[in-house]
């Protein structure tokens, strides 16, 4: 198993290329509109993570109890669905099945928990933005070649990142390794 590496930050213009680098999702090819997602999160994480720091930052200057309770709430809710997804196969299966509906459940429980405890403007600025913010970008922003070879060193094992380690506790690796697994057995064989 490779040792964790943070995958370096991709240039402005690799990011944010232009509008002809982005183009809307085929929303009725979920299978494809999702191999997207996991590649581009895979590919821009480390971007993601500083446009993430950087709206935590400016939410938490603004309020701090707030951004405190928020992350809280949230890390504590998504553990546990990650153990239970782990030790319920109802869960576990569903998970892998519906990996978008599983995230926003995940989010609407953190929402309604949140609520009660009165940070709700926090919770929606400082987690939904960026969460948003790179759910947009994740899903409308192309794939180029690069992106798709680094995705498959993540998937065969050869590198290991914060966000394929992320992605495999959601259940979302899984079937890429299957199809690395099947094409290397087909190129033995032959």
């Amino acid at each position: 198993m490779a040792k964790v590496e943070l995958v370096p930050l991709r240039s402005w213009d690799d990011f944010f290329p232009g509008s002809e680098r982005f183009a809307k999702p085929d929303f009725t090819d979920m299978t494809r509109w999702n191999n997207r997602v996991v590649s581009n999160l895979l590919y821009y994480q480390t971007n993601y993570l500083v446009l993430a720091i950087a709206v935590f930052l400016i939410v938490g200057f603004l309020n701090p109890l707030g951004m405190f309770t928020a992350m809280v709430v949230v890390s504590a809710i998504f553990l546990g669905s990650v153990w239970a997804g782990e030790n319920r196969a109802v869960i576990k299966n569903f998970k892998r099945q519906n990996p978008t509906v599983f995230v926003i459940a995940v989010m609407v429980a953190s929402y309604m928990l949140i609520s009660l405890l009165g940070s709700v403007m926090t919770f929606m600025t400082a987690i939904t933005l960026p969460l948003t913010l790179i759910a947009a970008h994740a899903s409308f922003r192309l794939r180029n070649m690069k992106n798709k070879l680094e995705n498959k060193m993540e998937g065969a094992g050869l590198k290991r990142s914060p966000m394929g380690i992320f992605l495999e506790a959601l259940g979302q690796q899984e079937e890429n390794l299957q199809k690395i697994q099947t094409f290397l057995e087909g190129k033995v064989k032959e």
